[in-house]
This record gives C-alpha cells, sequence and structure tokens, in this order.
C-alpha cells in the first residue's frame, strides 16, 4: 500500500536513535501511524513540531503492520507561536484533542477542515472565545452535539438574567455566549467558566464512557490563561 497525503503532525515518539514514530491527520485517509526513519536528523526534525503541516508518501506492505514515512514540510505553523505560550497551548490543547478522539484510519475531511480552521482563529482578536466554539464543533462532528440552548433555563438574577443548567443534580451558571452563541467580546472569567464547563462535558460524557484520560495539553492550556 502506497499513497500520498498532506496532513497535520498530531504526535511523534523515539522509536530508536535515528526514528521516530508518528501520528499523522491526513486530509484523505484520516489518522495514521507510521515510523519517520531519521526523524531525529538535523535535516528534518526541526519541522517536525506539533501542529506542523506535512506532505507525507506513506508505504506499507500490508495493512497490518505498521508503515512508514516519507515527509516535507508544507507549513511550518507551531513555529509562529514560539513566542506566545498562550497559543502555543491552544495548539498543543487542539492537537492533543484530535488525537484521542479520532479513530485511525477513519477519513474525515470536516476534522482536517478543522485543522485547517484552526490556525485561522489564533490570528483573530478574540481568539479563545473562537477556539471554544471550535471545540463544540469537534464534538459535534465526533457525534457529540452540545446545543446549550436545550439544557438552560433563563433566569433573572438582580438586574441581570442568567442561563441554569436543568440538571437536577448540580445547576450551574452557563455562559451567556454559549447559548446565545454571541460573537461578543468576553472577560477571561468568563471564557474560562465556559472552557470548564466544556472540559467537565468532555470528561463525563466523551472521555469516561470511552475509558480516556482527561487530556493534559488541555489543561496546561486553561492554566496558561490565568
Amino acid at each position: 500500500m502506497n499513497w500520498d497525503d498532506s496532513g497535520f503532525l498530531l504526535s511523534k515518539n523515539k522509536y530508536n536513535e535515528n526514528s521516530l514514530i508518528a501520528e499523522i491527520y491526513t486530509k484523505d485517509h484520516g489518522k495514521i501511524s507510521g515510523i519517520i526513519f531519521g526523524g531525529t536528523s538535523k535535516k528534518i526534525k526541526n519541522y517536525l513540531q506539533i501542529g506542523n503541516k506535512i506532505y507525507v508518501n506513506y508505504y506499507s506492505k500490508s495493512e497490518n503492520r505498521i508503515g512508514y514515512f516519507k515527509v516535507e514540510i508544507q507549513k511550518a505553523l507551531s513555529p509562529l507561536y514560539f513566542d506566545n505560550h498562550q497559543k502555543l497551548s491552544c495548539i498543543s490543547s487542539a492537537i492533543q484533542l484530535v488525537k484521542i478522539l479520532t479513530a485511525d484510519s477513519q477519513k474525515n475531511q470536516i476534522i482536517y477542515n478543522l485543522l485547517e480552521s484552526f490556525y485561522i482563529l489564533l490570528e483573530n482578536q478574540n481568539w479563545i472565545r473562537d477556539y471554544i466554539f471550535w471545540e463544540l464543533e469537534l464534538f459535534k462532528v465526533l457525534g457529540y452535539d452540545l446545543e446549550f440552548i436545550n439544557l438552560v433555563d433563563k433566569k433573572i438574577v438582580g438586574d441581570e438574567f442568567h442561563y441554569i443548567s436543568k440538571s437536577s443534580t448540580e445547576k450551574r451558571i452557563v455562559p451567556n455566549f454559549l447559548v446565545e452563541k454571541s460573537k461578543s467580546s468576553e472577560d477571561l472569567k468568563t471564557l474560562l467558566d465556559a472552557l470548564k464547563l466544556l472540559g467537565d462535558y468532555l470528561d463525563k460524557t466523551i472521555l469516561k464512557p470511552n475509558n480516556l484520560n482527561q487530556p493534559i495539553r488541555r489543561l496546561e492550556f486553561m492554566n496558561s490563561l490565568k
């Protein structure tokens, strides 16, 4: 089996002194693992940064055996944010979510497009809010459509109204912008509350039922915002 494709580097782990085992989310083949011979060499290791877009040639003797990648850089995306700790941490969070939540060898054009659009939202003024909606879209594509409007009651508290979850076991305030899908700017505390809310949903609805652990990179991203 031999094919060429474009993809985003999701992970890399040392295989031997000179090689790596990498996971790449490709446009036409989904998430694929393979060995990159010489992956630790000075020639290519600098552009094998998590999140970078690369062009790959994949070869495998059979579907039951791990294959091999030959790689070329297409877009060095992650290095653009080496001097911005928060955005670099956000990249790690997004990439790890795609890594742990997607199945091997299953093409999904929408997820690939989400990875493409992710780097566009990083340039927006309200990029943290946009990333929250990016996560919601990822969950939706994976079959977990979280429509807050169906999960909350609207209540007046003082001179302001709030959305309160309908849960019989735990009443929580849901940030207005999540329900109304508002594009207005939000303060950092509200954004962190939203990230925490999505993280709890991710843990209870997606991760625990599938025996998956909370992604550490997402927790690190939230901590970078505090």
